[in-house]
């Protein structure tokens, strides 16, 4: 588990694809003197397990599914948000974050504002029913938080209900890769693990009720 606070970022300095998988080396700002055999490291919002390092990089596979389901951010040369999983003496300055990406978005709008910058992001479609103002979002491993939100209940309904903004503060640049965003950049999204769950318990608690509810209409019938 992660909680979307970046420690540092890191750069693809080596990428090798075989039958659509990747393996990848990436070199931190700062190598971790402590890693570990099959830990988990938050790569640009993507929990990948690290397979081998040396004093300046770490190796991870990427399967051709973690392929097709991330933002295209693993050529060399890139740079990638880095944060490595919790433990739990660690302090919760984000929110819950699995690294498992939800959906690819795109940059729409990248505006400067006194001591900020605005930036306005369109989501896939299946995640804006877990968009809300003031809620949480992982952008890129960053854990963010949702500014004006479009749709009903959203806090710009004229826009549509994927689409909503971020509000970055200068710190936040600089320590982490959303400085290099631009208009039709896209983005690794990860939404609110809690909406997600509450979701999957009312889908089924609706279903068990509907299931109780036939079988008790066909003993009645009986």
């Amino acid at each position: 588990m992660f909680t979307g606070i970046i420690e540092q970022i890191g750069r693809v300095t080596h990428a090798a694809e075989q039958n659509g998988n990747l393996t990848l080396r990436i070199a931190p700002a700062q190598m971790w003197p402590d890693l570990q055999l099959g830990e988990s490291i938050a790569c640009g919002g993507t929990c990948l397990t690290v397979t081998g390092w040396d004093d300046q990089s770490f190796s991870v596979d990427l399967s051709k599914e973690t392929v097709s389901k991330t933002a295209d951010h693993w050529q060399v040369g890139r740079e990638l948000n880095l944060e490595r999983a919790m433990t739990a003496q660690a302090r919760f300055g984000g929110h819950i974050v699995s690294g498992h990406v939800d959906g690819v978005g795109e940059l729409l709008e990248v505006r400067e504002e006194p001591g900020a910058y605005t930036m306005r992001v369109r989501a896939p479609r299946h995640l804006a029913r877990y968009l809300t103002p003031k809620g949480s979002v992982t952008v890129d491993g960053v854990s963010l938080t949702l500014v004006d939100v479009g749709g009903p209940a959203g806090s710009r309904s004229e826009w549509p209900a994927e689409e909503f903004t971020l509000w970055l503060v200068p710190h936040t640049l600089e320590v982490t890769t959303l400085k290099h965003w631009r208009a039709g950049t896209r983005v690794n999204l990860e939404a609110d693990q809690v909406a997600k769950y509450v979701e999957r318990l009312l889908a089924l608690t609706g279903a068990e009720g509907g299931r109780q509810k036939a079988e008790g209409q066909v003993e009645g019938q009986a």
